[in-house]
Order: structure tokens, then sequence, then C-alpha cells
């Protein structure tokens, strides 16, 4: 069985300070995002908020099936944060850097450009567990605050750090990517989200990318490859 790489067992909080255990400091970063999310899901009225909708939109149907993957999403983020706290701090950091970065980019733009979707179903056509568990959802996560998704972008973070991993199997690569995929189209087939809030993720997840794995990642690799090409 792999062994930890910290050994958390002495930790209290008096000794957050300590090298070992520097990084949990990192995790503070979801207060910060919590009480921005309480406070932009609160304080902004929807009549102030920007319609988010496009063609593909009208194409996509609902599916309560996709709320597995949806909800899915929660599972990723947990477990992976607390898969690189056991055994790669650098992986735990990078990741929790990336989560962060987006977290901050997303905020000011639900401030300083508020949104919303109108696109959930009045009516489920079904009744059963997954249209139960999406009404819940809808009951506290309003429809304002969409562009960019965090759930997409956390999803493309939590992908890149694992694909840099030494440790990651090219099993679990592939297994991981059809995840983050599935979790990117469940955001639409569930109406949480437009199509155009998955692409507006995008250039946040790279920023990320860019400021976290830039000068360390693709640099060298791109300097390689000239020189290999000269």
């Amino acid at each position: 069985m792999k062994r930890p790489t910290v050994d958390y067992r002495g930790f209290r909080l008096s000794r957050l300070n300590e090298p070992r255990f520097r990084h949990l400091k990192l995790l503070g970063g979801w207060i910060g995002y919590f009480v921005l999310y309480f406070l932009t899901e609160n304080l902004i009225p929807a009549e102030r908020c920007h319609p988010i909708h496009c063609a593909l939109d009208d194409l996509i149907p609902f599916n309560e099936f996709f709320v597995i993957f949806y909800v899915s999403w929660y599972l990723l983020i947990v477990g992976s944060l607390l898969y690189f706290m056991l055994y790669d701090v650098e992986s735990f950091r990078k990741e929790q850097i990336f989560i962060m970065i987006t977290q901050a980019v997303a905020m000011l733009c639900y401030i300083l450009w508020p949104s919303r979707q109108d696109l959930r179903p009045e009516i489920f056509l079904r009744d059963n567990a997954l249209t139960r568990l999406m009404a819940f959802i809808y009951s506290f996560d309003t429809s304002t605050g969409v562009c960019p998704s965090l759930h997409v972008a956390y999803s493309l973070g939590i992908l890149s750090v694992f694909w840099k991993y030494r440790g990651s199997s090219p099993l679990w690569k592939g297994v991981l990517l059809v995840w983050v995929v599935l979790i990117c189209a469940a955001v639409c087939f569930v109406k949480q989200h437009s199509a155009l809030d998955i692409l507006a993720a995008l250039p946040v997840a790279l920023l990320a990318e860019a400021l976290l794995y830039g000068r360390s990642y693709w640099l060298p690799r791109l300097r390689a490859k000239r020189r290999g090409e000269g």
C-alpha cells in the first residue's frame, strides 16, 4: 500500500506554519470563495444579470441522467485534493492555486459583468430520484453567476495536474479525461449552464495553466522542440 508523504496525525492548527504543514494554508482560499459566492448569489439581483444563451443551448435537451456526472464534480475536487495532500504536496499546491486563480477570475466576472441563464425546465417530464436531486440543486444554487463555468474550469485544472503527475498511469489519464468531458457536458444537459459558459471557462483555465506551468513546464518543452527542429 502506498504510504503518505506527510504524516498528518501530528497536525494541529498551532503547527500550520511548520514547513511540512504550510501547504494546508492554501485551503483557506475556499473561505474567500464561499464568502464571495454568498455575496454574489444574494446581493446581485437577477434582473441586473446579463442572460447567457446561444442556439446550441436550444438543441441540447434536459437529461437528468447527467446529474450523476454533474455532482461527481464534488467528488473529483475533494478526492483529488485529498490524494495529492497525502501523496504529492507539490501537485496539491498546483491544483489548489489553479483553482484559486479560476475562482478569482470568475468572481471578478460575476461582479463586474453579472450573468444568468434562463434554461432550466419549468417542470420535469419524469419524476425519479435524479430529477428530485436536480430540483434540490436548483433550490439552493441560483441561475446567476454562471459565465464562466467553474465546473468546467476546475475540472480542466484537475485534469492538467493529474496529466503532469508522474504517478498517473495511462489508463487513469484516459479515465480522467472521459470523466472531465462528461462533467463539462453535464453542465449543459442539466441546464445549469449555457454552452457559452463552457467556452468562457477555456481562457480562464488557460490563464491559470500559463501562470502555473508556463515557465516550469511548457517553456522548457517548447525550447527542446525548437532545438530538435534546428
